[in-house]
């Protein structure tokens, strides 16, 4: 697979002002620019009101692509289009 950007879909600001991550999600890299995502995630959402996370896929064979603290807030259909890494 191409090279992808790791994005968090935003919720309501948690205590603090900062806002929650409701979602992770996968964009492929936009043309010629490797740590910008495209307009779209591998889901099909649009990434405009997306945060680039500040991990990103480390590229290795079996290591996950998504910050393991975010887990159980994966988006099932860019883990199944990402793989495994």
């Amino acid at each position: 697979m191409s090279e992808f950007v790791v994005v968090y879909e935003l919720g309501e600001p948690a205590e603090g002002g900062e806002p929650s991550v409701r979602r992770v999600h996968a964009a492929p890299a936009a043309p010629g620019m490797t740590a910008v995502p495209g307009p779209r995630t591998l889901c099909g959402r649009d990434t405009f009101a997306m945060r680039r996370a500040s991990r990103q896929p480390p590229g290795q064979p079996g290591s996950a692509w998504y910050d393991p603290q975010y887990a159980s807030l994966v988006c099932p259909a860019c883990d199944d289009a990402a793989g495994d890494g």
